[in-house]
C-alpha cells in the first residue's frame, strides 16, 4: 500500500496541482467485508482516512466473495465526488468464510482505474499447491502484488510470510532511504538485494531458511498430500454437520474451513446469536477443542478449521462427539 501511495500521490499531485497532503485525503482502499483486518491496518499505517476504507458488502449468494459490479459501482461514486481509487485488494480464501474473490475480474477493474492490485492468499494460497486447486488463482497474472503465508498452512513454523511484487522498484522507491552508517560498496553498485528497503522494519530474521527446510524435507508430493488430507477431514467434518438436523451450514467449504451453525429454534429473538455463542463458551471451557466464531450477514458463524500439522479424522470425530454433546446439553435447557 505504501508503494502503491508513493505511485498515485506522484500522478495526482502533477495532474491534478495539488499538495501531497491534500492528495492524501482523497485516496481511497477498496476490499471486501470479508477481509483480515491487516487491509484496515495498511491504511492506519499509510494514513489514508478510514473514512477512505471502502469494506464492500458481499452476501451468501456468491458465497461471500466480492462483486464485480458493487466494486465498480463504488468506484464510479468515489470518482464522481473527485476521489481518487488508487489500491484493491483481493482475496483467496478469507478469514471468516474462505471465500475466494473473481481474481480475473478484479484485475481488469483495477486496471481501468489505475488502481494497485494486491492479492491476499494468506491462508488458502497454499493450496494452491495442489494442481485441482489452481483455478482459485485464475487471474494472479493481473497482480501487482501477492502474498501468501506458509507458517498459516504449509507447515512452518510462524512467522513466516511471503511477498511477490511485479515491479520492485516501485516498492523499494517508496521505503528506501541511505543513512551515512548503511551505506556501503556492495549496496551503491547494486551488487545486493537490500531487503530493508522492501518493507517496514530496518532488520529481518532468516525466516527464507525455515521455509526451504519445510520444502527440502517434504518435497512438493509431500506438501501436496497435507494440504489434500485436512482438506479431506474438513469435508468430511462438513457431511456431518449436514447429517445433523440440529445444525446447519453457513457456507459451503471450499479448503478446511467449516462455518456453521446450530439452526434457529421457534420464538428465537436474536436469530440464534444467543444459543450459538453458549456453545462456543462451552466446548472452549472444557480446553478439549477450540472453536472460533465469526459473523457473516449478521449471523453468528461458529468456525472449525482442520490445521494441525498431525491432525488425523479421529481427532475430528472426537471434536464433533463433544460439539454434538454439548449442543444437546444446551437444547435440553432451552
Amino acid at each position: 500500500m505504501l508503494a502503491a501511495r508513493k505511485c498515485v500521490l506522484k500522478k495526482v499531485c502533477t495532474s491534478q496541482h495539488m499538495s501531497e497532503a491534500e492528495a492524501l485525503t482523497k485516496l481511497v482502499v477498496y476490499t471486501s467485508d470479508q477481509a483480515q483486518s491487516c487491509v484496515l491496518r495498511a491504511c492506519q499505517i499509510a494514513g489514508i482516512a478510514t473514512a477512505n476504507f471502502r469494506p464492500l458488502p458481499t452476501d451468501a449468494s456468491s458465497h461471500f466473495s466480492l462483486s464485480p459490479a458493487v466494486l465498480i459501482k463504488a468506484a464510479a461514486t468515489d470518482v464522481a465526488a473527485g476521489l481518487f481509487p488508487f489500491f484493491l485488494c483481493g482475496k483467496v480464501g478469507t478469514t471468516s468464510s474462505s471465500a475466494v474473490d473473481p481474481l480475473l475480474e478484479l484485475g481488469d477493474i483495477a486496471k481501468r482505474y489505475g488502481m494497485w492490485y494486491h492479492i491476499d492468499a494468506a491462508y488458502a494460497g497454499s493450496a494452491c499447491i495442489c494442481p485441482e486447486f489452481r483455478h482459485y488463482l485464475n487471474g494472479v497474472e493481473k497482480a501487482d502484488s501477492y502474498n501468501m503465508n506458509p507458517h498459516d498452512w504449509m507447515l512452518t513454523n510462524f512467522d513466516c510470510s511471503t511477498l511477490w511484487v511485479k515491479n520492485s522498484e516501485l516498492l523499494v522507491a517508496a521505503l528506501s532511504n541511505k543513512p551515512v552508517y548503511l551505506q556501503n560498496e556492495a549496496t551503491d553498485n547494486n551488487l545486493v538485494v537490500d531487503y530493508k528497503d522492501w518493507e517496514i522494519p530496518l532488520g529481518r530474521r532468516f525466516r527464507a531458511v525455515k521455509l526451504w527446510m519445510v520444502m527440502h524435507l517434504y518435497g512438493v508430493s509431500g506438501l501436496q498430500s497435507h494440504i489434500r488430507n485436512h482438506i479431506s477431514i474438513a469435508k468430511h467434518f462438513e457431511s456431518l454437520v449436514r447429517a445433523d438436523f440440529r445444525f446447519e451450514m453457513i457456507v459451503p467449504t471450499n479448503f478446511s474451513l467449516v462455518c456453521f451453525r446450530l439452526r434457529t429454534p421457534a420464538g428465537s429473538k436474536d436469530n440464534s446469536h444467543t444459543l450459538n455463542s453458549k456453545l462456543v463458551e462451552a466446548l472452549n471451557r472444557k480446553g478439549d477443542i477450540l472453536v472460533t466464531h465469526t459473523e457473516l450477514s449478521g449471523i453468528y458463524t461458529l468456525c472449525f478449521a482442520v490445521g494441525g500439522t498431525h491432525v488425523e479424522l479421529h481427532h475430528v470425530q472426537a471434536a464433533w462427539n463433544l460439539i454434538q454433546a454439548e449442543a444437546s446439553l444446551l437444547n435440553d435447557k432451552q
